[in-house]
């Protein structure tokens, strides 16, 4: 069946113009090498190869341009599968695809693994960089998924926010285990169990209901 069509972003990201794109592959060289409190609009501007006052009309200021990378590096990656292609399947199908592009789009890609390392390594002195992937990620996809769970009762969800946050969460838990804090060179979990446990967990709702 074509996706549901709550089940699209709700404020699409306009398309990133070759200026745009050009700061931002100089900002992420600075940002991952600097860090976020020592990385200075003079350094973006030297990496990129533009003005300062560019980098100010494209992106406001250093956590706009933060956020912007953000974005770029999941939300857009999302947007481009959920806006553009219209999945086919039963529910089954489609959340394994789902959890599966996260896992091998976003995950495997060492720049966003990088970037939620900066995150977690700077969230205590800035927290405001962890509310911001909190807000732009989590967040955003807890409401895609949610709206897409309500959308389908004979799954019977009780509340799809709260097994939207699971299944997300369940998501960047086992990235942030496995590449961050090296647990796939311990006891690995393979991705397909995981995957198939999620999985198994929403779709029994509907069982336990009729049992």
């Amino acid at each position: 069946m074509p996706i549901n069509p709550a089940f699209q972003l709700e404020n699409p990201l306009p398309a990133i113009a070759p200026k745009q794109e050009q700061i931002l592959q100089g900002a992420i060289q600075v940002f991952l090498k600097e860090g976020y409190a020592r990385t200075s609009m003079d350094r973006v501007s030297a990496a990129a190869g533009v003005s300062k006052q560019t980098i100010y009309s494209h992106f406001q200021d250093k956590e706009g341009l933060f956020k912007a990378l953000i974005e770029r590096l999941t939300v857009a990656c999302f947007q481009s599968i959920f806006s553009i292609e219209k999945l086919q399947g039963e529910p089954a199908i489609l959340l394994r695809q789902i959890a599966e592009f996260y896992l091998t789009k976003v995950a495997d890609n060492p720049d966003y693994l990088a970037l939620l390392r900066l995150i977690i390594t700077e969230s205590q002195n800035f927290p405001e960089l962890a509310k911001l992937y909190n807000q732009t990620v989590v967040q955003r996809g807890r409401q895609i998924l949610s709206h897409y769970f309500a959308s389908h009762p004979e799954l019977a969800i009780s509340d799809p926010e709260a097994m939207a946050h699971i299944f997300l969460g369940s998501l960047v838990s086992y990235v942030i285990i496995e590449e961050i804090l090296h647990g796939k060179e311990l006891t690995s979990l393979s991705r397909d169990r995981l995957l198939d446990s999620l999985i198994n967990m929403v779709m029994s709702q509907s069982q336990n209901t009729v049992g």
